[in-house]
């Protein structure tokens, strides 16, 4: 198969930055360099050139409940029938799912300028962390994979993410041996088996919440999530509260990541950190975030920056992340 494109340049998107930087816990970079991992029923392997321009291939996963792993399909990159594939998605169908997914009709470039005439901190980071994007993700993987998030690190969310994935996910496809599972359905999480398999698994007290979510939301509206891009961020906020294990940060995530709240800013220990050094000092004497701390940093970081308040705090966010200490050496 061959590499697909979608003119782009490194000021509008940054993969490396923004597939690490906590937003979604699935991509992997494989040896030989590209991205890879699933989302909506496709396996995905990007790369940007040196231009900076979006390489993709899309590779259509069977979606069949009945399927036996006798009957996955295999693919062998090198192999010419990888140019063949059947499935549900066409080439027009993949180039405008990554449009949307990176949501690359928000101008990225404009955002920035706009920032850093608003704040200097921001206008120094931008030097070297350019091109960071919210994703637009499924809300369903979004909430699950947030809930795994709490008191929990990014490499360790990503091995929780993977194991939901491997047991209760579907068999889609394998390629050079390495079989790629869809993320699961609320359906399969709200079964009441989950709990006690999930903590054997080592989800400790989160495996409660993830079955218990699961099971409110199909037992009253398996449409709900997705409804809520239709009504007001406070309004999406409450309703996301009602959930077991959804605190205002994991609300505030899948409003900004999968519910297009874009004025969404998730306050967690690292933006805790930013706010009471770079623009909140009189915050150092607080020993813990009140709901009160918590809506005080979010509304100065909408006041700050404005529409897109969520895109600009995860830019300050990724920069402050101990994987990118090498680049913000850079900035000195």
């Amino acid at each position: 198969m061959c590499w697909k494109v979608i003119p782009c340049n490194f000021q509008e998107l940054n993969l490396d930055i923004t597939l690490t930087c906590g937003q979604s816990f699935r991509w992997k970079r494989a040896e030989s360099g590209e991205w890879v991992s699933v989302f909506s029923n496709v396996v995905w392997m990007l790369k940007q050139d040196k231009d900076g321009n979006l390489n993709y291939k899309a590779y259509n996963c069977k979606k069949n409940t009945d399927c036996q792993k006798s009957k996955r399909r295999k693919l062998y990159l090198k192999d010419t029938v990888a140019r063949n594939l059947d499935g549900n998605y066409s080439d027009t169908d993949h180039e405008n799912m990554l449009k949307e997914y990176f949501q690359l009709k928000v101008n990225l470039t404009d955002l920035y300028r706009d920032w850093s005439e608003k704040d200097d901190k921001f206008n120094n980071i931008s030097k070297i962390f350019n091109g960071v994007r919210i994703l637009k993700q499924d809300p369903v993987e979004n909430l699950i994979s947030f809930i795994c998030s709490s008191n929990n690190n990014i490499p360790r969310i990503t091995s929780m993410v993977e194991k939901l994935c491997s047991h209760y996910g579907e068999e889609g496809l394998e390629i050079n041996d390495k079989i790629f599972y869809t993320f699961p359905s609320l359906e399969k999480l709200a079964e009441a088996k989950v709990e006690g398999e999930l903590r054997k698994l080592g989800f400790g007290y989160r495996a409660k919440y993830i079955n218990q979510t699961a099971a409110h939301i199909t037992k009253n509206d398996p449409n709900w999530l997705m409804s809520l891009r239709n009504i007001s961020y406070e309004d999406a906020r409450k309703e996301l509260l009602q959930l077991p294990g959804v605190g205002g940060k994991v609300a505030d995530c899948v409003c900004l990541m999968s519910l297009d709240k874009s004025e969404a800013v998730p306050i967690d220990t690292h933006v805790w950190q930013i706010a009471t050094r770079d623009y909140l000092p009189h915050l150092k004497t607080k020993k813990t975030m009140t709901d009160k701390i918590y809506l005080e940093i979010g509304n100065f970081f909408r006041n700050r920056f404005g529409k897109y308040a969520g895109w600009a705090h995860s830019v300050l966010f990724a920069a402050d992340l101990p994987q990118f200490k090498h680049l913000r050496n850079e900035l000195h």
